[in-house]
């Protein structure tokens, strides 16, 4: 492709955001006008959704996280960006070699045994290329689009716009650390040199589990905005859904341990559990792990802050409770916010306070799960005429820990899913779990 084609393309992309960017805006004024006057319909939920979804990279990411927040949307907005689907348009051969030449030099194709110049799949904010080393093993080359980062500085501010326009209009959660950690994350997400310490983290953290399989970093074939890890080959997930009882059941199981172990053993969580970055090896012996761009490392007081709460809950113990929520960051809580609290904490941890097996969502049909606790949740918090300030660090957690949902849900299985957050819990300290993510972390390369 020429120089000059090339530039329209950067030209092209930029105008695009610029124009979708404007859109976006013009759907949250419609949005909060609808609001305000009470004259809101399910067609401008679905609008929205579409002027998002046109936008595909950054945007999409942020679009389908708002849509896991209990009321940082009105809940028909947020059901349509569940819908939406990321289709970033590829980076045809030619741009593709410019963009490896510019990451590793213009030796950059005699590093690789072969390099499939056709992307093999698109992320939201690069996609995928099938490769080998030079000693002939698979490996898969995620390269990020050109001006990612203006891209998602100018979604971040349309998302700005977004969450004060739902403030005025007198939400029952306070979305500003919300906000804040978005965008932190988000940014995180551009750097992929972060991202292949991330990978070298959970090889670390899941070696004792080696049937959770994580791809091998290759950090001498890496940049901040190539990266490239082992190729591990894999069944989707959605697969799997009618296979047999005892294999979703041990799929499931893999996928627990996958995100709880990490998360109660060092204090670090996948914040982006969707089905997609899961695949399955074989007949379901094992699971492959994707994508370490969106992971979050907490510190100790909110990692204990989550088992302080499920031992509150297992005793029933109420200043147990608010101290939790104290260690979460949660000040000042009114007696009517705990129990509001409460009724969504009793939900997110149901299934590992329940000592039996039973399925995730033990009988309430998966359209329905979680509806009547979020609904009873802001009504609650609306009867108090101020917002709940959210936490930061209780943004991941909440997503992941509905993602990881989602997929159990899918699968159907049946777990005792007490049982195996006690193994994964063991003889938890947060001064043990410290010192253990100190090491780890260092290990890594993250310290």
């Amino acid at each position: 492709m020429p120089r000059d084609d090339e530039a329209n393309r950067f030209s092209a992309r930029a105008s695009r955001y610029a124009r979708l960017g404007v859109e976006a805006g013009a759907f949250a004024a419609r949005m909060g006008a609808s609001r305000l006057t009470g004259a809101g319909s399910g067609d401008d939920a679905r609008a929205f959704a579409q002027g998002l979804g046109a936008m595909k990279g950054p945007m999409m990411k942020v679009a389908q996280l708002l849509a896991t927040i209990p009321d940082a949307l009105p809940a028909d907005y947020s059901e349509q960006l569940m819908k939406l689907q990321s289709q970033a348009p590829p980076m045809g051969a030619a741009f593709v070699r410019r963009r490896m030449l510019a990451e590793l030099g213009p030796d950059w194709r005699a590093r690789f045994g072969e390099f499939d110049l056709t992307p093999a799949a698109a992320a939201s904010l690069g996609q995928v290329h099938r490769a080998t080393t030079l000693a002939g093993e698979p490996v898969a080359c995620k390269l990020q689009y050109p001006d990612m980062a203006s891209a998602v500085e100018a979604d971040l501010s349309q998302l700005n716009l977004l969450f004060s326009l739902r403030r005025r209009m007198g939400a029952a959660i306070d979305t500003r650390e919300v906000q804040i950690e978005i965008g932190d994350r988000l940014r995180e997400e551009l750097d992929y040199g972060r991202e292949i310490k991330l990978a070298a983290l959970y090889q670390i953290m899941l070696a004792d589990t080696p049937d959770v399989r994580v791809p091998r970093p290759h950090p001498e074939l890496s940049s901040k905005r190539l990266l490239t890890l082992q190729w591990l080959d894999g069944a989707k997930l959605l697969s799997f859904e009618q296979a047999a009882p005892e294999t979703r059941a041990h799929l499931a199981e893999l996928l627990f341990k996958a995100w709880w172990r990490p998360f109660l053993r060092y204090g670090v969580i996948h914040g982006d559990p969707h089905l997609g970055n899961y695949s399955v090896a074989g007949e379901g012996e094992a699971v492959n792990l994707y994508d370490f761009g969106c992971v979050r490392i907490f510190p100790m007081r909110f990692v204990e802050g989550v088992v302080e709460l499920y031992r509150a809950l297992q005793s029933g113990d109420r200043a147990r409770l608010v101290h939790a929520y104290d260690l979460w960051g949660f000040r000042n809580l009114k007696p009517s916010s705990i129990e509001a609290m409460n009724i969504w904490a009793s939900f997110i941890y149901g299934p590992i306070l329940d000592d039996r097996v039973r399925s995730f969502a033990d009988g309430v049909k998966a359209s329905e799960f979680g509806r009547k606790e979020i609904r009873a949740v802001m009504q609650a918090l609306r009867s108090e005429g101020t917002s709940l300030i959210a936490p930061r660090e209780f943004v991941f957690l909440d997503r992941a820990a509905i993602g990881l949902g989602a997929a159990f849900l899918r699968l159907g299985a049946e777990l005792n899913f007490h049982r195996l957050f006690e193994d994964a819990l063991g003889g938890f300290s947060a001064e043990t779990v410290g010192a253990r993510q100190t090491r780890a972390l260092a290990e890594a390369g993250l310290a």
